[in-house]
């Protein structure tokens, strides 16, 4: 029985260790909806880019509002 806990231990430390120098881990599991870090910078800049301004879209017409 010994012997199991101590192999328990031994894994358990070994993983934390493999973690620990592992850098960013999330292990927070599935992202649904949210941007995750491993998106290439430029795909994020597009996505947050302010949309066209007021004064470049067309004016509504009476009959459509």
């Amino acid at each position: 029985m010994w012997k199991i806990a101590l192999g328990f231990l031994v894994f358990a430390a070994l993983a934390l260790f493999i973690l620990s120098k592992g850098g960013d881990i999330d292990m927070g599991g599935e992202k649904h909806g949210v941007e995750s870090h491993s998106e290439p910078a430029a795909s994020a800049a597009a996505a947050s880019a302010p949309a066209a301004p007021a004064s470049a879209l067309p004016a509504a017409s009476a009959a459509s509002q």
